[in-house]
């Protein structure tokens, strides 16, 4: 075993969490779940193998995952998705790591699935994350998705051999699914960031989404999956500024009527 703890959040994820915890066991002894309510197995699985469970609100992607990193055994933190399993490649490097320097942050390579299919090209085959840290000096955000790494100046990156497999969706409904609901939490996002809705980002940006995953990373070599990716991923483009230019909107109209009422108080 090595001084690394494993911190997975999870909801409703029986289906996949005792392959992403069997692996995960071959580098440590202290694996912490984060857990959202899940109504099916998943609590019963982790506590089975050996995981200390936490049910824990929903606060969002990094909040959560900042709670698991609080309760953990080590300094030492590997942060992975329920739907990720680390491959034995990764697990050889991480049993050989020198864990002496804490500034170091450790970028790994993910495989992507979309069902059992891997994705070689698009945004999804290029995919790398860093996900081993030291919780003395790095921690997650906070925003609502697509939670980043709070690094010090002083950090050093490398690179770790090995890949995490990320079995990202099943199928197509799936993949549908995601794009909308990840468009509506980004749209919220950008509106409590003051991000705006233009022309180009409203009606540009999803074409050149689509225009870049599928053709310029050459996303129609992976075939069918390849087209419903940059399908979606267009989606979520669109989606994610229709709603928050909607948001923007029913500000404005907020804004409208708090000074209409205003007046009327002011000329009575």
């Amino acid at each position: 075993m090595v001084p690394v703890s494993v911190v997975i959040i999870t909801k409703n994820e029986a289906d996949i969490i005792f392959r992403s915890i069997s692996m995960a066991k071959l580098i440590t002894d202290d694996i912490v779940i984060i857990d959202s309510n899940s109504n099916d197995s998943t609590a019963t699985i982790a506590r089975a193998n050996g995981c200390r469970i936490y049910p824990e609100n929903w606060d969002g992607y990094g909040a959560n995952k900042n709670k698991g990193i609080a309760l953990a055994r080590y300094n030492w933190i590997l942060s992975i998705d329920a739907d990720e399993i680390i491959d034995r490649q990764l697990i050889t490097a991480l049993h050989k790591l020198d864990y002496n320097d804490v500034r170091a942050v450790y970028d790994i390579a993910f495989k992507t699935y979309f069902g059992n299919k891997q994705i070689r090209f698009g945004s999804w085959g290029r995919d790398h994350h860093i996900r081993l840290f030291n919780r003395t000096l790095v921690k997650w955000s906070d925003i609502p998705v697509h939670e980043t790494l709070l690094l010090p100046p002083n950090i050093i990156r490398k690179k770790l051999d090995g890949h995490i497999d990320h079995y990202s969706v099943k199928d197509e409904d799936e993949c549908r699914a995601k794009a909308l609901y990840y468009a509506g939490l980004s749209a919220r996002k950008h509106h409590i960031a003051g991000k705006k809705a233009n022309f180009i980002k409203l009606y540009l940006s999803p074409l050149f989404n689509f225009f870049r995953n599928y053709l310029l990373y050459l996303g129609f070599l992976d075939g069918r999956a390849g087209w419903l990716i940059a399908k979606n991923s267009a989606r979520h483009t669109r989606m994610k500024y229709r709603l928050l230019d909607q948001l923007i909107q029913a500000d404005k109209k907020k804004a409208f009527r708090k000074s209409n009422l205003t007046y009327s108080y002011s000329t009575e």
